[in-house]
């Protein structure tokens, strides 16, 4: 039995149904939380004595946004607020405990919920199968990202050039962001590697439209100043070209494509820790001695 509340599916479901549903959707790499009462105090226990203690909730956001709930923690406010806050957990990939009260009350501590995120994998696209996309490839996958190289031109965006790869795409960047963007969030990343504007004007306008974390674009400062006036002339804002960064990478004197790499996975660290590292976006000069 479900029900559709505020853009929320809502399914009823026990204990054996909601672990065999997750089962599935961490075999198919879906990012889902699972919001478990791990406490509650005495004022929470109704009359009949029935503990929330073990109850779950397993939440999820679809393909069309809306939100997949199964399972109750036994209230139906509590449910609300529990899922909406453990979506916000799995976007930011965090687990942790929360605290409510028995209605979902926020500053009260009568119910404890542990919600545990299931994230898949953090994504890189990286835009142009070019000489510095396979050293790319090769770092962010020790690092642990899925990584998807996308080109347009069918002989230089191979399997063959880039096996470590999860996927090769032949098709243009706007195209492919269109077709995945709503699932990109904060921790992913998109890499525009290539130096044609038609592949870099509509591939930074599509990652501008998602929630990426790291939007770096390769080129010097004078391409990227073209670039730039290219973007502003689409429409672009002054805002959101704040978001680029371009120059690519940390300011290390990067020469082979292996060391930009190492460069470029840097600057993506020290921006999602929030660490002071100077990045080419933000010095002057040449960008190689």
């Amino acid at each position: 039995m479900s029900a559709s509340t505020e853009g929320r599916t809502v399914k009823a479901g026990g204990m054996d149904q909601i672990f065999d549903r997750l089962a599935e959707l961490l075999v198919d790499e879906v990012p889902v939380a699972l919001a478990t009462v791990i406490d509650e105090t005495g004022e929470a226990v109704p009359a009949t004595g029935e503990s929330a203690v073990g109850r779950h909730l397993l939440v999820r956001r679809t393909t069309g946004g809306g939100v997949e709930v199964l399972g109750s923690l036994g209230d139906e406010g509590l449910d609300r607020v529990v899922s909406r806050d453990a979506l916000g957990e799995l976007s930011a990939g965090r687990s942790g405990v929360r605290h409510y009260g028995e209605h979902g009350e926020a500053r009260e501590e009568t119910i404890s919920v542990f919600v545990e995120s299931f994230a898949a994998p953090p994504r890189m696209l990286v835009f142009g199968a070019v000489d510095f996309t396979a050293a790319l490839v090769r770092v962010a996958k020790v690092l642990g990202y899925r990584v998807t190289v996308c080109d347009a031109r069918e002989v230089f965006a191979t399997t063959q050039r880039f096996p470590l790869a999860d996927e090769v795409v032949v098709d243009w960047p706007d195209r492919l962001l269109a077709e995945v963007g709503h699932e990109l969030r904060r921790r992913d990343v998109v890499c525009v590697l290539t130096h044609d504007v038609k592949f870099d004007v509509p591939a930074i306008i599509g990652a501008l439209a998602t929630s990426v974390g790291y939007i770096g674009v390769m080129g010097s400062r004078r391409t990227h100043d073209d670039r730039l006036e290219r973007l502003r002339e689409a429409g672009v804002t002054d805002e959101e070209l704040a978001r680029l960064r371009s120059p690519i990478g940390l300011d290390i004197g990067a020469r082979t494509p292996e060391e930009t790499a190492i460069s470029i996975v840097s600057e993506i660290i020290a921006l999602r820790t929030g660490r002071s590292a100077r990045g080419l976006s933000a010095t002057d000069g040449p960008i190689h001695d």
